[in-house]
């Protein structure tokens, strides 16, 4: 697929519409269908609209990290096989914002909900000028990880740094990552495939982390037997009224996590899918599940058994030195938590203990307990306050609060209300 040389490219538009869709024969050869756990190498990678990643390869789809493959014509019409592809990173631009672009030779298509969008395909110059064709790859980059809302373009050595406001390009060669035949942002993550093995890299600099790369895509995106089972595990997901959280928190990024046992799913946005990863991922220092988190100001606190672990918020989180520290030392309480939260905005931080929730005043110090309450449950296990109010978990269901001053035992009973798939991945029973 790679050509290193090639100028942009005009060709005839009749040449590319009969590549694009072959007239029918009277007898069709039968294609055998791909197996990407096989270690092919896939043509291009992308999420669509709704944050499922779609993989790519001579003329077939597989939609998501397991299933069979399909026919891209029977989701995306007039197009066959893919050369690159990516989805449109624009807030504020409902004309193509979580559009799905897809190229093929000199052509690119615009798709939403699978649907070819009115006046496509156009030639890749003329919907992004400066631009080759016949591409590898191509990824979003949105602004916050790029300077501006981007698109990155690989076509042999060489990446085409493309400013999607001003529709300007520079173009920049990386050393240190290989030729890519399809590139993905995953998790604020970006990733360079090339046969079945993929690099992470870095979108501005492009310098690759060293010695832990390359990886094999079958042991993490993709359940493959005998690699691991791809990012979340190979397990069938569990049915809604099986699951508890132990603890629940949003960031000053308004990223939201929720947490349990080992495991940790980020649900602040669909565009990535959801995907289960052993806590350990982002903070390796807190091991073996948790009892309570909650964030404060720019820093996020773990509570684990009587060790509090304070972390900066950021697209990664540091440990801040010193930590960790007692319960007693750093909240002015003795353990054990069930569930913490802070209101943004607020300086309180919440402590649930059985039906008992402590105020620490987190902006005092030392920090000790200014207000006891008793509630009306005998039991959290987790707690989320936001600016849409506050949730209480207890088991599989959740009890909605707009104020702390409701969880009173004396308060007006509130029904709980179900975990469904929507809030995180599990399936209906």
């Amino acid at each position: 697929m790679t050509q290193l040389f090639l100028p942009l490219c005009v060709a005839c538009l009749a040449l590319v519409f009969t590549s694009a869709a072959p007239p029918p024969t009277t007898q069709t050869a039968e294609v055998a269908i791909p197996d990407r756990c096989d270690g092919i190498e896939f043509d291009a990678i992308t999420p669509d609209e709704q944050g499922k990643h779609l993989f790519f390869k001579d003329g077939f789809l597989w939609k998501g990290f397991r299933g069979p493959a399909q026919r891209v014509a029977e989701s995306f019409s007039d197009i066959g096989r893919v050369d690159a592809a990516f989805r449109m990173h624009r807030e504020g631009s409902t004309e193509d914002h979580d559009h799905v672009y897809l190229f093929q030779d000199e052509m690119v298509f615009r798709y939403f909900n699978q649907t070819l969008q009115e006046g496509f395909p156009k030639k890749v110059e003329q919907e992004f000028p400066g631009v080759p064709c016949h591409l590898d790859a191509a990824v979003e980059c949105p602004k916050g990880e790029c300077s501006a809302d981007s698109v990155l373009f690989f076509k042999g050595s060489e990446v085409y740094h493309y400013d999607v406001a001003t529709r300007t390009v520079k173009k920049k060669v990386w050393p240190q990552v290989p030729p890519c035949t399809s590139a993905i942002r995953w998790m604020e993550h970006y990733y360079c495939f090339q046969g079945h093995n993929f690099t992470r890299f870095h979108p501005v600099t492009g310098v690759v982390v060293v010695g832990a790369y390359p990886k094999d895509a079958r042991a993490y995106f993709m359940g493959c037997p005998n690699y691991g089972g791809g990012f979340g595990g190979a397990h069938e997901l569990p049915a809604c009224s099986e699951v508890k959280f132990d603890a629940v928190t949003s960031d000053n990024a308004g990223r939201t996590y929720y947490f349990t046992g080992p495991s940790y799913m980020r649900l602040d946005t669909s565009r990535d899918g959801k995907h289960a990863f052993p806590v350990t991922r982002m903070w390796p220092e807190v091991a073996g599940g948790v009892d309570a988190v909650f964030s404060y100001q720019d820093k996020m606190y773990f509570i684990k058994g009587d060790q509090v672990f304070i972390y900066l918020s950021g697209a990664h989180y540091s440990l801040i030195e010193g930590y960790p520290k007692t319960l007693q030392e750093e909240l002015g309480v003795q353990g054990p938590v069930d569930a913490a939260f802070a209101c943004p905005g607020d300086h309180t931080a919440h402590i649930i203990q059985g039906d008992q929730m402590k105020d620490v005043d987190l902006s005092a110090t030392p920090r000790t307990v200014t207000k006891a309450t008793t509630l009306r449950h005998a039991k959290v296990d987790s707690a989320l306050c936001g600016p849409d109010g506050l949730k209480l978990f207890v088991g599989s269901s959740y009890y909605e609060y707009t104020a702390t001053s409701e969880l009173g035992a004396g308060q007006v009973e509130r029904m709980p209300s179900p975990i469904t798939p929507s809030m995180m991945a599990c399936r209906r029973d």
